[in-house]
């Protein structure tokens, strides 16, 4: 029996929590620690008109490739070495995202921040002089009440916040009760997404005991209190194709084979879809362990 402050659930008991319509943040940066297998289940399930908040990377593309995405926020969606996610672009070329709204990224940076804060905006520089204003013509300015060191008063951008009904995270390893660190170079703001949401679903590749955390890292890099997370996933190489330093690293082989099949044709997907993406996340990693497997064959 679990205890009242053990959050573990499994990863259709965090996709039956979430609703048509939602807003929807999902952390990591492009194609690096996104919660991959949650992704993956929303695509399982049948929710649909979500507006989702993201440094997009694959998970945009997937969501829009299946169209989920009334609306996206958004300020990249890239896979690195494929500069332009090909799904995201299949979708923007076809207009099947009804509605989009491109930030600049100290922009979307501070919208998440404004959230955290619960406050209705933020100023900031950023934007200002730019077509992000052109754009997003309902991004208002703001004159500062006070006058700088040399009497001028100064217009800023008043950045929206950026509130989510749910954020979706992956780190690398987690307790039972939602504290959550992160092993690799960066936070990527998975703090920020956690704090700007009304509940925080964090997957990870382990959960530990709590004094766990820290034996093979600093404490700063303890990223998510339990304060922050309302559920705990342990997803074992959740992130994939994505990075989750130091446990793995991106697997370029295979985004390179996720990049051909969205740019091929709507057959080429058809085929990817049903090898990898139309089963349980059990059958998604055994799926991509054989096609390593007939990959090396082959080079044998």
């Amino acid at each position: 029996m679990r205890g009242p402050r053990d959050k573990r659930m499994t990863i259709d008991e965090v996709v039956a929590q979430l609703e048509d319509g939602m807003t929807i943040g999902i952390g990591g940066w492009g194609p690096r620690r996104k919660p991959m297998a949650l992704v993956r289940a929303i695509l399982r399930s049948d929710l649909r008109d979500l507006t989702i908040v993201s440094w997009g990377g694959a998970d945009v593309g997937l969501l829009a490739r299946a169209g989920r995405i009334r609306k996206l926020v958004y300020a990249f969606v890239s896979l690195d070495s494929v500069p332009l996610e090909p799904n995201f672009s299949k979708a923007r070329q076809e207009g099947t995202i009804p509605e989009l709204v491109e930030l600049d990224e100290g922009m979307f940076q501070t919208g998440l921040r404004a959230a955290a804060q619960r406050l209705p905006f933020l100023p900031m520089r950023a934007g200002l002089g730019s077509d992000v204003l052109v754009n997003q013509p309902w991004i208002r300015t703001v004159t500062s009440p006070y006058a700088g060191p040399d009497g001028s008063v100064e217009e800023l951008v008043a950045v929206p916040a950026l509130h989510l009904d749910v954020a979706l995270v992956h780190l690398n390893r987690a307790d039972r009760h939602g504290n959550a660190t992160y092993l690799g170079p960066d936070p990527y703001f998975d703090d920020l997404f956690c704090m700007a949401a009304d509940r925080a679903f964090v997957s990870c590749e382990q959960v530990v005991d709590t004094a766990g955390l820290t034996i093979d890292t600093p404490v700063q890099r303890l990223l998510l209190s339990r304060m922050m997370v309302d559920g705990v996933v342990e997803t074992p190489n959740g992130a994939h194709f994505t990075t989750c330093t130091p446990d793995y690293e991106r697997d370029e082989r295979f985004q390179r084979a996720y990049a051909a099949a969205a740019s091929g044709s709507d057959e080429d997907w058809a085929a990817f879809s049903a090898r990898f993406l139309e089963g349980d996340e059990e059958a998604y990693q055994a799926a991509v362990r054989t096609w390593h497997e007939e990959r090396r064959s082959r080079e044998q």
